[in-house]
C-alpha cells in the first residue's frame, strides 16, 4: 500500500483517537463483507480499504519472529495446508485468524488521511483486536454466515473445482475441511462479538445484498447522514 500523509492534526493522539473516523466490517468467509463495504463507500462517499487486497504486501513485509504460522503456512506444499489436516488444526494455526499481521492493517489506516471516513472490511478483523480501537463502538459489525448460506457462495465460486481447492490431490476432502473451518471460525466470532457487546448480524438465503448494506449502514448510523444529503440536494 503506498504511503500517504497523515493527519497532523492526529500526532500525539491515541490510535483509537485517531481512528475514530473509520467504520469496520469483519466476519466470516463469504458474508458479503466486500459486497457491502463497496456499496457503502459508493453510496456515503468513504474511502474502502479491503484488507484482502493487502494481504499478499503484508505477508511480503513480515518476519518469522512477527508472523511464524504464517511463515509455517508458506512452507506447506497445497495438501498439508488443505487435505491432509483436520480442520481444527487448521483452524488454529491459520495465521490471519490468529491476528498476526493485523498491526500492519492499523498502520495502513493510521497512515490514510481523516478525509474521506474509512469502511475497512476483511474476515482478518478480529473482535478482540478491533475493540480496543474503537472510539464509537457503533463503528463495528461482524457479519456472520450461516453454514448453507457459507456453502452455496463457495459453489457459486466454482466450489472444490476452481482456484487453490483444485490444486489439491483431493478437492472436495479440501472443500469439506474448508467450509467446517470456516464454521469453527464464525462460531468463534459469534461468540467474541456477544462477549465484548459487538454488533454480530446473522447473515442467511433470505436477506438480500439491500437489505444486508441497510442493516450495516444503519448499525453505522449512516442512513440519516444519507438523507440529511438527498435532501441538501434537494434544497
Amino acid at each position: 500500500m503506498s504511503a500517504e500523509q497523515p493527519d497532523t492534526d492526529a500526532v500525539g493522539a491515541t490510535p483509537r483517537e485517531r481512528l475514530r473516523h473509520v467504520y469496520w466490517i469483519g466476519g466470516g468467509s463469504g458474508a458479503g463483507k466486500s459486497t457491502v463495504a463497496r456499496r457503502i463507500a459508493d453510496r456515503y462517499g468513504l474511502r474502502l480499504y479491503s484488507t484482502d487486497d493487502v494481504m499478499a504486501e503484508h505477508a511480503s513485509q513480515s518476519t518469522r519472529g512477527d508472523s511464524p504460522l504464517l511463515h509455517r503456512f508458506m512452507e506447506m506444499d497445497m495438501d498439508a495446508r488443505w487435505v491432509s489436516r483436520p480442520p481444527a488444526a487448521m483452524l488454529e494455526t491459520f495465521h490471519w485468524f490468529q491476528g498476526e499481521g493485523f498491526d500492519m492493517i492499523v498502520n495502513d489506516l493510521l497512515r490514510l488521511p481523516r478525509e474521506p471516513h474509512i469502511v475497512v472490511e476483511g474476515f482478518r478483523l478480529l473482535p478482540r483486536l478491533v475493540e480496543p480501537l474503537l472510539a464509537v463502538r457503533a463503528h463495528a459489525v461482524w457479519l456472520l454466515p450461516a453454514p448453507d448460506f457459507r456453502q452455496s457462495v463457495v459453489e457459486s465460486r466454482g466450489g472444490s473445482a476452481s482456484g487453490f481447492l483444485a490444486r489439491t490431490t483431493d478437492p472436495e476432502r479440501a472443500l469439506h475441511n474448508l467450509l467446517e473451518r470456516d464454521r469453527m471460525f464464525t462460531d468463534i466470532l459469534r461468540s467474541e462479538t456477544a462477549r465484548l457487546g459487538l454488533e454480530g448480524i446473522e447473515v442467511d438465503a433470505t436477506m438480500t445484498e439491500e437489505d444486508l448494506t441497510t442493516r450495516v449502514a444503519d448499525a453505522f448510523g449512516l442512513s440519516g447522514a444519507a438523507s440529511r444529503s438527498a435532501t441538501t440536494r434537494s434544497d
